[in-house]
């Protein structure tokens, strides 16, 4: 019977981008697989050797009016959901068998980061495509690590990485998307616009298995959610939650205003 822990560890191990998102994409959990932790959970995945790790001002600038400007954008995107794909590997990987998710919990929390796995392996597929189609691939521009640094400021508490992965990161991530959707569309780069689409409501179900659980592990330790978040983001979260909010999306995520506003 396989381990789906060390199954979860062997995708943040893989370098090969695209490797990791077909692992990603060919898991399968039920409740019939064992969940036995694993000894070590690398600080940092795996990534080509050739990727190039910059400092967050010295990446390619993002100019909507060229084709190249856009191109840095979807490959800046692609570099995103590289990182989704890992968080919620990782989230599994080093909280599933963990206190406060108890027993009982683990493997409806197996499933759901599982699914949001998958997804980001999807998005980072269909992005990693259209570069393909113009000529790119991921690696071809510097990135930035500023992503995971929220990882590695969350890995001893799941409440604390619930509260900065999807309830700040990827409800940001609803903040900025619908704009990038309209810009992409004024440029008549439908097909980008397509895709940020597909992406920006599944992010919505990001943030609401981010919340969900939350307040799960909130109702455990006997806190008040949305005090608690702004206590998890003022202690690990090293920059301020600013407007403009997508509060409709936010809403749909079961995000109320209170713990943003």
């Amino acid at each position: 019977m396989s381990n789906f822990i060390q199954e979860c560890l062997a995708i943040l191990q893989q370098p090969d981008p695209a490797l990791k998102a077909k692992l990603a994409l060919n898991l399968r959990y039920n409740r019939t697989c064992e969940l036995v932790p694993v000894a070590i959970i690398p600080n940092h995945p795996a990534r080509p050797k050739h990727i190039k790790d910059v400092q967050p001002g010295k990446v390619s600038k993002r100019k909507w009016g060229s084709e190249e400007g856009r191109l840095a954008l979807l490959h800046a995107i692609a570099h995103i959901e590289l990182n989704a794909i890992d968080l919620a590997f990782d989230m599994i990987a080093r909280f599933s068998c963990t206190s406060p998710i108890s027993p009982d919990w683990s493997s409806e929390f197996c499933e759901d980061w599982l699914r949001v796995g998958q997804e980001e392996a999807k998005h980072f597929m269909l992005i990693s495509s259209l570069l393909a189609e113009r000529n790119m691939k991921y690696g071809d521009l510097a990135v930035h690590g500023s992503m995971w640094d929220a990882a590695t400021s969350t890995m001893d508490r799941v409440d604390a990485r619930l509260a900065i992965a999807p309830m700040v990161l990827e409800a940001r991530g609803l903040d900025v998307t619908p704009p990038m959707i309209k810009k992409m569309k004024q440029a008549g780069d439908i097909k980008a616009a397509h895709i940020l689409e597909i992406i920006y409501e599944e992010e919505i179900g990001h943030v609401a298995v981010g919340v969900k659980w939350f307040e799960r592990v909130c109702k455990v330790l006997e806190v008040q959610p949305k005090s608690h978040f702004k206590s998890m983001v003022s202690e690990r979260f090293t920059a301020a939650l600013k407007p403009p909010f997508n509060t409709e999306a936010r809403s749909k995520a079961g995000m109320q205003r209170g713990f943003y506003s």
